[in-house]
Order: structure tokens, then sequence, then C-alpha cells
């Protein structure tokens, strides 16, 4: 049954209660949809309830493993969703005519980026704008800017989106990395298949590196697979192997020194990224110009010149 029993008087929809109706059809359970709305789960399920008792439907079989939409459900869903990105969009616009100097910008980044460079930029940034809260996601993942999961985008992209507005900052090059002590033992001149190696995990397949460890070291089996490339400069720092890595993250740590030139194949770029709806908001231009100007200023870094070469 797909009905519950009528009320005496429906409300009116509120977009903030479809909200929730939303994220429980995204995330399929209560917890999910709590997480990506910031709320603890009775709150969802709260809120689920009385929309449901407010207008007569039953939106949701609740299941073992979650929440299932009914057939009214689906029905819901889909004008939902056609309404949503009108309000997003309006809410995109509405943001771009900003011309105050203050708010949240929220910035998505790579944790790779934020822990070796972005961290000192962010903070000379936050001194000389007080009135700006920055809100960082760290994320291999590029999120959806044109729906407002973010605000701007500093991250190595091969192809960024169409719809988004971007500053290619310069390439992002990559080397091969070991520890001081593992290169001084170990003949590194020799066929790479031949010694211990480190590598990203499943959830990094996308990136460069993985490509071309696919590609150039097929028979190579890895000792340690890893879901961030600053874990992986910590197990290569440890003497753990070889590890192929982004020059600005390699070249940085004293302890690694690069035992090849940097790899063509491997070769990505940087990009600051943003929606053309958002660029002309004040907050957010000051932070894409500020951070555009610095991270150009640091191109030699990313561009893999400032090498320690080992023996």
């Amino acid at each position: 049954m797909s009905k519950v029993s009528q009320p005496a008087s429906r409300g009116r929809m509120q977009w903030d209660d479809l909200q929730y109706v939303l994220a429980v059809a995204d995330a399929g359970t209560l917890a999910g949809a709590a997480s990506a709305l910031r709320v603890n789960r009775t709150t969802v399920l709260r809120r689920i309830n009385s929309f449901e008792r407010t207008h007569g439907v039953r939106l949701f079989e609740r299941l073992p493993g979650g929440y299932q939409l009914t057939l009214a459900g689906s029905e819901l869903l889909a004008a939902a969703r056609g309404l949503e990105d009108t309000i997003v969009t309006l809410e995109r616009k509405l943001a771009g005519q900003d011309s105050r100097a203050e708010g949240v910008v929220h910035l998505t980044t790579s944790d790779t980026l934020l822990g070796s460079v972005l961290a000192a930029p962010i903070r000379a940034f936050q001194e000389k704008n007080p009135g700006i809260v920055l809100e960082i996601t760290t994320s291999n993942a590029l999120l959806d800017l044109s729906r407002r999961d973010a605000d701007v985008a500093i991250r190595p992209v091969a192809d960024p989106p169409e719809d988004l507005i971007g500053r290619r900052i310069c390439d992002i090059a990559f080397a091969i990395y070991a520890a001081v002590g593992f290169a001084e033992a170990h003949d590194t001149k020799v066929n790479l298949t031949n010694h211990r190696w480190l590598a990203p995990d499943e959830t990094l397949a996308g990136i460069s590196i993985v490509r071309w460890m696919r590609s150039s070291l097929p028979a190579t089996r890895p000792a340690v697979h890893v879901d961030s490339l600053l874990a992986m400069r910590e197990l290569c720092a440890s003497g753990g192997g070889l590890a192929a890595l982004p020059c600005y993250l390699g070249d940085l740590d004293e302890r690694l020194v690069r035992v090849r030139p940097p790899l063509r194949e491997m070769t990505t770029a940087l990009w600051v990224l943003s929606h053309p709806d958002l660029v002309r908001t004040a907050r957010v231009r000051l932070f894409v110009d500020f951070m555009v100007t610095f991270l150009r200023g640091t191109r030699a870094l990313f561009e893999g010149q400032r090498a320690r070469i080992g023996a």
C-alpha cells in the first residue's frame, strides 16, 4: 500500500521539507541523509514522518536494508528534482550578485595539496580578509560546483567540466621517489620492477600514477596499497619502498630523493575552478584571485624544477 490515512487538511509543501525527502532518496538510509544534511538521524526520521502525515502519502518503504521509494515517492522525487535545479540555479545567481567581501567560501581540494602547499596561502588570505569564512572539504572527488556542493575547486584535473570557469595554473609533474637510506642501499638504476613498491588503492584508480603503473609495471605487485598520497609519502620516507608522487609533494620532503626524472606520462594540470554565476561574488573572486596569484608563484615546484636527486 502506498497511501496512508488522509489528514483533515493538507499543508502547503515547503522546500525545506523536500530537501529531507531528496536526501533520504539519495542516501537510501536515514544515517546517510543525516550526514549529508548535517543533522541527526532523529531529525530526518521526524521530518519524513511529518511530511507523509501532512500530505497523506507514503513516500518510502521501510526495509531492513534501508529506505526504498514507493511509486508515489518516485513521482514526487522526479518533480522535486526539477524544483531543486531551479532553486539551486536561483541561489547561485543571487550569490553571484553579492558584492560584500564577507560570508562563506566553500573550497574543495585534495588532502595532498592542502597538506603540502595550500595551508600557508589560506592562512595569509584569512589574515587579509577576516570577514570571509572558509569551509574546506578534502576529497579525491571533484564536488559538483553547479549544485553548490562547493564554491571553488583547487585540484589536479585533466579535463575540467565545460560548465565551470577555470584558470589553468601550470603542469603538475610526477617522479619516482625513495627514502634517502633506501636509495643508498639499493641500486635504483636497475629495472624498477626489482624493487619494493607502494601504490594507490582503488579509491584513487583515476589518477595518473595508477594508469602509469598499470602500463609500465604490469607485473609488479605493490607491497602496500593506500588511499592517500600523503600516507604513501610517509611510507616511502620510512623506507617502505619506491613511490610515484607529484613533485610538489616529494620535492618538499627532505627525507626523499628522486630516483628517476619526471615522467611525462603522469603529467597532469593544476586548475582553480568556479561556477560562472559565482565568480562575480566578491568573496569568491577575492579568494580565487589570491590563490591563483600564489599558485602561479610556485610554478617551479609544481613543474618539478626543485629536484633532490638520489644515488
